[in-house]
């Protein structure tokens, strides 16, 4: 009977002690999002000062290597009646396991942020519209839905 008190007693303290240094420890902040998080460089660019909306046909979806940090992202090139213009939809994490796909030859319309990316014209996309399918990849601040929060 003494024993197994004894036992009892030392798994509590065993608990409690490894309980309260897992609280202690700093904390890092979320993990999982592969740098795809609202504090990167990557998701600071989206503006909603400069959000427009663009329709045309999908010439090319891509899975673009990361160049570092995040993961590799999902990118369409959209051909609008100004020209081919290159759409980041999101991490290709993310994008992949959505219900909604988007192929070569279809008719979207995107709205986004226009920004300058490698010194070129990209939109980073908050929204596209296939026909009645609606793939929503930020809200009106901005904020990615792989994120999980809010500002």
């Amino acid at each position: 009977m003494r024993t197994k008190s004894v036992s009892v007693v030392v798994t509590t303290l065993l608990a409690v002690t490894f309980a309260a240094s897992a609280y202690a420890a700093r904390w890092q902040g979320w993990r999982g999002s592969g740098g795809w998080g609202m504090n990167g460089a990557y998701q600071r660019l989206y503006d909603p000062a400069k959000v427009e909306t663009l329709s045309g046909e999908v010439v090319r979806v891509e899975t673009m290597p990361a160049r570092k940090g995040p993961g590799s992202g999902i990118h369409l090139q959209l051909k609008t009646d100004q020209g081919t213009i290159p759409v980041h939809l999101g991490p290709s994490w993310f994008v992949e396991r959505l219900d909604e796909r988007i192929a070569k030859g279809d008719r979207v319309e995107v709205k986004g942020s226009r920004i300058t990316f490698d010194g070129k014209p990209a939109i980073i996309a908050a929204e596209v519209k296939k026909g009645k399918e609606v793939l929503t990849l930020r809200d009106a601040n901005g904020v990615p839905v792989w994120a999980g929060w809010r500002r």
